[in-house]
């Protein structure tokens, strides 16, 4: 097995939510804003996306978006500068340029920016498309048909297991089921410390520490033992997790155009 290393892993910056705290974990009550971001990591290979966050329009106008029902439940925080297109273009790059997005699943907060990397190949978990077009009730409004028929135009891989992108170990696909049939996280090795950013395989710090699982999760034993996955992985790759949605863990780490290398 040859070990090689992504040479940098920005986060970028991105628009937040601001919900019910009582929807992400038991117990707690009030509201909190979490951010929605998108990871882009350069290999020699490619250029890789992980997530691509809420629609780009959504944040200068979120019903138009989102519809008069459900906009004004999702407090929509954020500037243009903020829009995935611009985070990307400011950071040197053209949106051509991205080579593979990996989905950690297709909730509208990971998926809206799907249709701007037609040329890409496309990486979701498996079984995701089949239960993203066909949902429980209580997932239904997370998966948005415009997300669907966007998916369906793409060059799409659904990975079975895990996945080693390029064969050295630097960007690995995980299996982290539960949250949705097809949740996946993505472990970036670096020179100098490795990640796992662990799309909502795990929403809050709080939630990893007390192995509860989020509310509205597909299946709450499987995913509980996806988190237990995670927490055994820190350990033995001596990594650093990093959630997608925690704002303890946006204030602590850094992002673009500051980076990891």
């Amino acid at each position: 097995m040859t070990h090689g290393h992504a040479r940098r892993l920005w986060a970028l910056d991105a628009p937040t939510l601001t919900v019910q705290s009582e929807t992400l974990l038991y117990g707690t009550s009030g509201e909190v804003t979490i951010p929605c971001p998108s990871f882009l990591i350069e290999h020699p290979r490619g250029l890789v996306l992980f997530d691509t966050g809420l629609h780009p329009d959504a944040i200068e106008d979120p019903e138009k978006v989102y519809g008069r029902e459900l906009a004004p439940l999702l407090g929509i925080g954020g500037t243009s500068e903020q829009r995935l297109d611009k985070q990307i273009q400011a950071l040197g790059y053209r949106l051509g340029d991205i080579t593979h997005v990996i989905s950690s699943h297709g909730h509208f907060d990971h998926t809206g920016g799907l249709f701007l990397f037609p040329e890409a190949k496309h990486f979701f978990g498996e079984g995701e498309l089949r239960y993203a077009n066909w949902p429980d009730p209580i997932q239904a409004f997370v998966y948005r048909q415009e997300v669907l028929d966007t998916i369906k135009r793409l060059d799409v891989r659904e990975v079975p297991g895990d996945l080693d992108l390029f064969g050295d170990g630097a960007i690995t696909i995980l299996a982290t089921p539960g949250h949705s049939p097809g949740e996946v996280s993505v472990v970036v090795r670096l020179a100098s410390r490795s990640f796992i950013l662990t799309g909502d395989a795990i929403h809050l710090r709080a939630q990893m520490e007390q192995e509860f699982h989020f509310p509205i999760d597909a299946d709450t034993k499987t995913a509980l033992r996806s988190l237990r996955r995670i927490k055994y992985l820190k350990e033995s790759l001596e990594a650093t997790v990093w959630i997608s949605h925690d704002p303890d863990d946006w204030a602590e780490f850094a992002h673009a155009p500051g980076y990891y290398e």
